[in-house]
């Protein structure tokens, strides 16, 4: 079976060598980039007292690595650690976590660190492979004992991990951070129990895998090392719980996973008319339950806004139990858009879409327009302004050589001007425009900017009368 889950069933462009940045990154622990946790794991008490400088560092970044992106932190674990010393450290420190009760947030930055050690070469040639795929058995034989009780196990989301890395496909997991993965639900066809690996057929003929059997048994309950033992280390579920996969289930199951491939592509460049046509229909599957985030907006708009437009309109649509995340973490992304043209024609459609959709403050019903209207405008106008000032500080500082500034105020006057033909905003409404006519008048010597104060300013002088030698607002 091939198929992919929420977050991750992309492709990612990420690299997985190291980068430059990584290491200075490791050195400010305490800072914005690391804050300081209130907890620290109990697993490393003694190699932190062993008083390689090395391997403290490598403490320090597993206990914060929850927050970092999965590849940002196989990156950091490469600047710090010399090629020659990765294999020994590995198995000192990171196989006891990763076959251990440790928290997830820490076992996920381990697996995915232990395959982004040998990623430019084929899974089977990883020497953590048996390790992997028997920690991969044991964790899913427990999820689905536990499922098959009526529960549900933190330990799913792992599973799903170790899958994907199994079967070669562990850098769709490097741009997302572990303590989003322990959080994103999974759907029901990516639950402990629908996952297969082709692996299984013969992973009990290789000499490696009694070694990795032992490993994770060891110092197991009784009962797990028994089990581990067996020859079938796959959980016998009763017929009537036993999930079955179709092929026409399967055959759907691979076209979510292209969709979600094309979603993460569409973070990085324009899809073709063929792509955009493979994704459109399956975008309800890909939002019911979603496995789109508010970080995957920002670029998709930027590079391909009637997709992101189609996906905002989804996610509106959407139940809020089928969300990774609450609706106004979605409609946050959209107000801190930056102020361009992908992102004034997404709003723009928004805007002016009068499609209905639950409304779960009052139970009632509304409208995209109205929700956009009320939650995103004014503060993505607000935004754009700051993102505006700062451009021209940059612009007069030398931090930047291209027009963006100046083409950033024509259109937003444009796209303000287009709202005031439309009335979705009111000249006269203080609340509207009060923002917009400081802002007019600061860059009047932009022709757009001078027309659309001069319209400001008719409106807001419409609203006063003359009263003898008084202007009395009404």
């Amino acid at each position: 079976m091939s198929m992919d889950n929420k977050l991750t069933w992309m492709s990612s462009s990420l690299p997985l060598t190291s980068t430059s940045r990584a290491s200075p990154v490791i050195m400010m622990a305490g800072s914005r980039f690391f804050p300081k946790s209130s907890t620290s794991s109990q697993t490393f008490t003694t190699q932190k007292g062993s008083g390689d400088p090395t391997r403290a560092s490598v403490v320090h970044l597993l206990a914060r690595a929850h927050s970092l992106p999965c590849s940002a932190a196989s990156q950091a674990f490469m600047q710090l650690v010399q090629p020659t010393a990765r294999f020994q450290l590995a198995l000192d420190m990171l196989l006891p976590l990763l076959t251990s009760a440790a928290d997830l947030a820490q076992r996920i930055p381990v697996s995915f660190i232990l395959y982004s050690m040998y990623a430019p070469y084929p899974i089977s040639l990883n020497p953590f492979k048996s390790v992997l795929y028997a920690t991969f058995v044991k964790e899913r034989e427990l999820a689905i004992e536990i499922s098959s009780e009526g529960g549900f196990s933190e330990r799913e989301q792992l599973v799903w991990v170790l899958w994907k890395i199994l079967k070669g496909d562990g850098n769709d997991i490097g741009p997302y951070s572990p303590s989003t993965l322990t959080k994103s639900p999974l759907p029901p066809e990516l639950r402990a129990s629908c996952l297969f690996l082709d692996e299984e057929t013969f992973m009990e003929n290789d000499p490696d895998h009694a070694v990795a059997k032992s490993t994770i048994t060891a110092g197991e309950p009784k009962q797990f090392a028994e089990q581990g033992a067996s020859k079938n280390l796959l959980p016998l579920l009763p017929p009537a719980t036993e999930t079955k996969i179709t092929r026409e289930a399967d055959r759907e199951n691979e076209r979510i996973a292209q969709a979600m491939k094309l979603v993460l592509a569409a973070r990085d460049r324009a899809l073709t008319l063929t792509e955009q046509r493979t994704l459109t229909p399956l975008i309800p599957r890909l939002t019911s339950p979603t496995m789109i985030t508010s970080v995957d907006l920002p670029p998709i708009v930027s590079y391909n806004p009637n997709l992101a437009y189609q996906l905002v309109v989804a996610l509106l649509m959407a139940l809020p139990n089928n969300l990774a995340q609450d609706i106004s973490v979605y409609l946050d992304a959209l107000t801190l858009l930056p102020p361009t043209l992908p992102s004034f024609d997404l709003l723009g459609r928004l805007l002016r879409d009068t499609s209905a959709i639950p409304d779960y403050s009052t139970g009632g019903k509304t409208t995209i327009a109205d929700i956009v209207r009320s939650e995103v405008l004014g503060r993505f106008i607000h935004e754009s302004i700051k993102w505006l000032d700062n451009a021209e500080r940059d612009e007069h500082e030398g931090l930047v050589s291209d027009d963006r500034f100046a083409k950033g105020v024509q259109n937003l006057c444009r796209f303000y001007s287009s709202l005031l033909k439309l009335s979705i905003v009111d000249a006269a409404s203080d609340a509207d425009s009060t923002e917009m006519s400081h802002f007019t008048l600061r860059y009047s010597r932009f022709e757009e900017a001078n027309a659309l104060y001069c319209i400001l300013a008719s409106g807001m002088f419409g609203k006063m009368e003359f009263n003898g030698s008084k202007l009395n607002l009404i």
